[in-house]
């Protein structure tokens, strides 16, 4: 448990760690603005991490004056991985997949309290970053169709009409695009399946059940045809579409434009109406469900927890369970809070630091 003053540094501790996985991080910004103001213009990030195969050290960081351009989650082709570097075992990495490899990071952050009720694209990168967690390829995939779109609305966006360039990109996007709603489909009814379980252990639980299901057209084509039919469906979507796309600027069906719905199960109400504290519970137990699908599929090898103001919202009672899930699953899990005494239940169970003017110093 990590204790300080709000601005203290604790959260940066904590993005210290999440950049041991692949992608950008939990706060999700640029690599360049990660290093000290009044620094070099570089940062290291490294820690031995004992594994199913043995112990290895990982490290991440940029070199001094290195700069880096925002982008998406996708930096595993050589374009978007300038200046970062990947060391296992002090061998230079060519991204930073490979640390999915050797270390499993779950997180949550205040900023996700706004889940349920902020836009579709905030739900669709919290299924992504679920998925990611135990099928590392799903990134280039979803890059893939990214690009293809990209590609796609410029064309349309310059006023080109030429069948065969569209088509190219199209059935790029049909192909990728049907891949990434599967996947996710996958990963919807494995949470399903773990969600269902923890129903039944513990019916009354502090984090209550949810029901949740992926809307879309893609989704609901993949419900009622084999993949190779939903391909050629999609892909004439994109070709009947074309002017509507082009004068909206962009490309309105696909798996971009998905969602992913929550409900209160106990309640029968959807999240985004429930309030904020019961939308925070609602949220730690699709999280803690996911931590215990990926303990399942890593031979009981928990994940990293990285819990940031975890504490704000929930009361007493829903604080000590949150602990209680947290012995129970076995695993690591990194906490903080500004008020050391909200941790209390967890004294002579847990290690205590505190964090001033970015120096953190055992309690």
């Amino acid at each position: 448990m990590i204790a300080g003053a709000n601005g203290a540094g604790k959260t940066n501790l904590l993005e210290a760690l999440s950049l041991l996985a692949p992608g950008q991080g939990m706060r999700r910004v640029p690599f360049a603005e990660i290093p000290r103001v009044s620094g070099d213009g570089g940062f290291a990030v490294a820690a031995r991490v004992h594994t199913l195969n043995g112990a290895a050290d990982i490290g991440t960081g940029l070199l001094p004056g290195a700069t880096r351009k925002p982008r998406g989650d996708d930096d595993t082709d050589s374009a978007n991985t300038r200046g970062r570097i990947v060391r296992i075992d002090g061998v230079a990495q060519s991204g930073s997949g490979v640390l999915a490899d050797y270390l499993e990071i779950v997180w949550v952050t205040p900023a996700m309290d706004g889940l349920f009720t902020g836009p579709a694209s905030e739900r669709r990168r919290f299924l992504d970053r679920l998925i990611l967690c135990f099928d590392p390829g799903y990134r280039t995939i979803a890059g893939r169709f990214e690009r293809a779109m990209t590609s796609r609305n410029r064309l349309l966006s310059d006023g080109v009409r030429d069948n065969a360039q569209l088509s190219s990109f199209e059935r790029i996007m049909a192909e990728t695009g049907i891949a990434v709603a599967a996947a996710r489909l996958e990963a919807v009814s494995a949470m399903a399946a773990v969600v269902a379980r923890r129903k039944a252990r513990d019916p009354e639980s502090a984090f209550p059940w949810s029901d949740f299901k992926l809307e879309g057209r893609i989704e609901d084509d993949i419900a009622s045809m084999p993949a190779v039919e939903a391909e050629d469906a999609y892909a004439r979507v994109l070709r009947d579409m074309r002017e509507r796309d082009r004068g909206a600027g962009r490309t309105l069906d696909g798996p971009h434009r998905s969602d992913l719905a929550v409900g209160h199960g106990p309640k029968a109400m959807p999240a985004r109406l429930c309030s904020t504290g019961e939308q925070k519970a609602l949220l730690l137990g699709l999280v803690l469900a996911h931590a215990e699908l990926l303990t399942e599929r890593q031979e009981g090898a928990a994940p990293v927890l990285l819990l940031d103001e975890i504490t704000a919202h929930l009361d007493e009672h829903r604080r000590a369970a949150l602990f209680d899930e947290i012995l129970h699953l076995k695993a690591q899990a990194w906490m903080t809070g500004t008020d050391k005494t909200a941790f209390d239940a967890l004294a002579g169970k847990a290690r205590f630091w505190a964090v001033d003017e970015a120096k953190v110093v055992p309690l």
